[in-house]
């Protein structure tokens, strides 16, 4: 794939992690981030408001402001490691899953694993395998690819490269694919470059993003991520879709979201995607 055959996509985490500071809605994020040059937009649970259940009624919006839709995400309460509520999370993953099918091409991304309960850690990879192995099966059903981000948030289950070794070696690549996070990836591996390699049959898209040496989140560009290898290596990937979706957790992006992205976005040309 050359660098020309990429899309490039916007998260709205950079207005959830907002909280209570963003008030607007869905409609102002795919505003923002069509008026930022993004052709897709990875939407989450918490943010698609009042077009939960209303796929048409999502999709004349995206067609208004000239957006795809990548992907769908979403987490859960249970950071997909409490036995007992395996069900309920696929009844959500069902739910979300069914939403997705309506936007050909869309995937549905599976929050990271996440420590809630007390017991012993790897115990936990076992659950967090389960649930997803079974929603990657509701998907295959659907005609919706599937896919797990994990990341470097407080008691994440996937951190460093031995929980992204012990995951995917419980994981079918063919049924649940991996959403890599520059950002992530780098709080907690070494060798960024070789963990995208290793796992290059997995990768989905990429959600890029960029961290300082310290492993605080830092504008695109403005810290260690190497981007141009990233977009190498995914370029190579055979699953690979050609979207590279841009995430941005940063202080700047905390005091103007949509600034920030458009930033990124700029940034990314000079890579010419």
């Amino acid at each position: 794939m050359n660098v020309k055959d990429l899309k490039v996509g916007c998260q709205t985490f950079t207005w959830e992690m907002l909280g209570d500071r963003f008030a607007g809605g869905p409609d102002d994020l795919l505003k923002a981030i069509s008026n930022g040059g993004y052709a897709g937009i990875e939407i989450t649970d918490t943010m698609i408001g009042r077009y939960a259940g209303k796929p048409a009624e999502f999709g004349a919006a995206l067609k208004a402001t000239g957006l795809t839709l990548v992907s769908f995400a979403f987490g859960s309460k249970s950071g997909f490691t409490l036995k007992d509520q395996i069900g309920a999370d696929l009844e959500t993953a069902r739910r979300w899953i069914d939403f997705a099918a309506a936007f050909p091409g869309a995937l549905v991304s599976m929050g990271s694993a996440t420590v809630v309960s007390d017991g012993p850690r790897d115990d936990k990879f076992a659950i967090a395998a389960e649930f997803y192995s079974k929603a990657g099966e509701i998907g295959r059903e659907a005609g919706v690819q599937v896919a797990v981000h994990p990341s470097s948030h407080h008691n994440t289950l996937l951190f460093d490269r031995a929980d992204y070794d012990r995951i995917f070696s419980l994981l079918d690549a063919s049924l649940v694919g991996w959403v890599p996070d520059t950002g992530h990836i780098l709080r907690g591996h070494k060798d960024m470059a070789d963990t995208l390699t290793t796992y290059r049959d997995r990768i989905r898209y990429v959600h890029l993003k960029d961290v300082d040496a310290g492993g605080t989140w830092a504008m695109l560009g403005k810290g260690v991520c190497d981007t141009a290898k990233v977009i190498e290596i995914a370029s190579a990937a055979p699953n690979f879709n050609g979207w590279l979706v841009l995430e941005e957790e940063s202080e700047t992006a905390a005091a103007d979201p949509a600034g920030a992205v458009k930033t990124n976005r700029q940034t990314m040309r000079g890579y010419g995607a």
